[in-house]
């Protein structure tokens, strides 16, 4: 089930719940019971990702071998008997 984020209209303040997707956009009772409308809003997150070398290969995790360049041992294009 997905975490949705909802913000209340009156003061601002925001809370997430786990619902089912079906359920996003139902009324949410305020936990602070205040009385208070929430809204959904687009959540946010950072992720940490392999860094990009600008020349269409990352390296970093996930990057699938050796030391670099194009193919995952690590050699440079045509360096290798894979390519």
């Amino acid at each position: 089930m997905p975490i949705y984020e909802y913000e209340s209209v009156s003061d601002g303040d925001r809370i997430e719940l786990l619902r089912p997707m079906s359920k996003a956009d139902d009324p949410v009772e305020d936990p602070k019971g205040l009385g208070r409308k929430f809204k959904r809003v687009q959540s946010t997150f950072a992720a940490k990702g392999a860094a990009s070398t600008g020349l269409g290969v990352s390296v970093g995790a996930g990057s699938g071998g050796g030391g670099g360049g194009c193919c995952p041992c690590g050699k440079g294009p045509g360096a290798c008997s894979r390519g």
